[in-house]
C-alpha cells in the first residue's frame, strides 16, 4: 500500500531537488557558514546590532553573495539578530548595544547563484548567568537530537517530536508558532518543520528534500507576539529568555547531511 493509501502526507515531487540544485545549495551553505564565522570573530559586548548586519552585508556582497533577508516581504536589513527575550526577526540597530550576559541569535540566509542557505548560532556575550547558559546549551542540544531523529522516510513528527520531549525534560518550551521549512530555490519553501508533534505526523521526508531544523527554545511560556512598532520582532510573551541554533540539511539516502555549519 503506498504512503497516500495510507494516509500520510507525501512530497510533491518539486520538492526534491536535483544532484545539480544540492550543488548550488552546498555551495550557498558554505558561505553563509562563511559570514556567520565572520560575525563570531567580531561579536563583543559593547558593539551594536547595527555593526552586525555591517559584517554580514559587506562580507556577503564582497564574497559574491546576496543577503535574503534584505527587503524580504519588506524587512529592512540583512539579518536577524534576537537578544535575549527576543524570539527570532530581531531587527538590527544602531542604538541597540550588546552588554556583557545578553544571549543573542544571529540568523543569516546567504543566496548565491540563485540558491539558498539559512542557518544561525547563539551566542553568548561575556559571561551570563546559568540558567540562560543552559537554556542556549540545551536549544543547541535540540537541534542536535531533531538531526539525530531525520531519517528517510521519516516524517517531519518524528523530528518535533523527539525536540520537544528534551525540551520538556529540561523545563524549558519550544515556540509554536514558527517552524523550519524546506529552502534551496526559495527563501521558504515546503514543508513546514514543526518542532513539536506526534510521531508518523507531518509530511514524509525523503531523499533529496532540502529544509531547516530550527527550535525556538523559551524559558518560560511557548507563546509569544510580535512587536506593534516594527511588524517583524518576535517576543516571548512572559518576555523571559529565548534561544535558537538552525542548520540547512539535505536528506540522502543514509540521513541528513549539513550544509551549513
Amino acid at each position: 500500500m503506498s504512503w497516500e493509501n495510507k494516509g500520510k502526507l507525501v512530497p510533491r515531487r518539486e520538492l526534491i531537488k536535483t544532484p545539480e540544485q544540492i550543488e548550488g545549495i552546498r555551495k550557498a551553505g558554505l558561505l553563509n557558514t562563511a559570514v556567520l564565522d565572520e560575525v563570531q570573530k567580531h561579536i563583543k559586548a559593547g558593539m551594536s546590532t547595527e555593526d552586525i548586519n555591517t559584517i554580514v552585508h559587506e562580507y556577503t556582497i564582497s564574497h559574491g553573495g546576496i543577503p535574503a533577508p534584505l527587503n524580504y516581504e519588506g524587512f529592512p536589513k540583512s539579518v536577524c539578530t534576537s537578544i535575549n527575550e527576543v524570539v527570532c526577526h530581531g531587527i538590527p540597530n544602531e542604538d541597540e548595544i550588546l552588554e556583557d550576559g545578553d544571549i543573542i541569535n544571529v540568523d543569516c540566509t546567504t543566496i548565491l547563484d540563485g540558491y539558498y542557505a539559512d542557518a544561525s548560532r547563539m551566542f553568548v556575550i561575556g559571561k551570563t548567568t546559568p540558567k540562560k547558559q543552559k537554556l542556549v546549551d540545551v536549544a543547541k542540544e535540540c537541534l542536535e537530537i531533531g538531526m539525530k531523529a531525520a531519517h528517510p522516510f521519516c516524517f517531519v513528527g518524528d523530528i518535533g517530536y523527539e525536540i520537544a520531549k528534551h525540551a520538556h525534560k529540561n523545563g524549558f518550551s519550544v515556540v509554536r508558532d514558527l517552524c523550519g521549512h524546506g529552502v534551496g530555490l526559495e527563501f521558504h519553501e515546503d514543508p513546514d518543520i514543526v518542532h513539536y508533534g506526534k510521531k508518523g505526523s507531518g509530511m514524509l521526508l525523503v531523499p533529496g528534500m532540502v529544509f531547516t531544523i530550527e527550535p525556538m527554545i523559551n524559558m518560560g511560556d511557548w507563546r509569544v507576539f510580535i512587536d506593534e512598532d516594527d511588524g517583524w520582532t518576535v517576543v516571548s510573551e512572559d518576555e523571559l529568555p529565548s534561544a535558537q541554533w538552525e542548520h540547512t540539511f539535505v536528506m540522502t539516502e543514509e540521513g541528513l547531511e549539513i550544509l551549513t555549519y
